[in-house]
């Protein structure tokens, strides 16, 4: 695979107002997430390990019990089954996760084989 043109990866919204993109080895998942203004990811928990980083806005993040406002750079480790939420706060944001092993439901609703349709042109009457 080596590099990655992540504008190549159909986005998935797993939650309104989420878009990810989630390219994924042998090992490992990333996820390019963009989060519109308010929209959240809300508390959950999942058996992979997730790593990541805040690229760009400000975002609330809660991590078990404990909450913080992280801002372009901060860097977060969440171990398995560990509930955690994310909202973005004042304005986009964009966030890189980082999930080992790779999420079984997000690989299911990548599309990696088969292009998409397109919509035949209907002629005028």
């Amino acid at each position: 695979m080596g590099f990655i043109d992540i504008s190549e990866y159909q986005p998935i919204e797993p939650v309104p107002g989420c878009r990810m993109r989630t390219p994924f080895g042998k090992n490992m998942m990333l996820s390019y997430l963009e989060m519109d203004p308010g929209s959240e990811v809300p508390m959950h928990s999942h058996p992979h390990e997730q790593g990541g980083m805040l690229i760009q806005g400000t975002l609330q993040l809660t991590i078990g019990d404990e909450t913080r406002l992280c801002q372009p750079g901060s860097m977060f480790l969440i171990p398995p089954n560990v509930m955690h939420r994310a909202v973005a706060v004042d304005g986009k944001c964009v966030v890189l996760d980082v999930f080992s092993p790779v999420r079984e439901d997000y690989a299911k609703l990548t599309n990696t084989y088969i292009p998409p349709v397109e919509t035949p042109s209907r002629p005028m009457a």
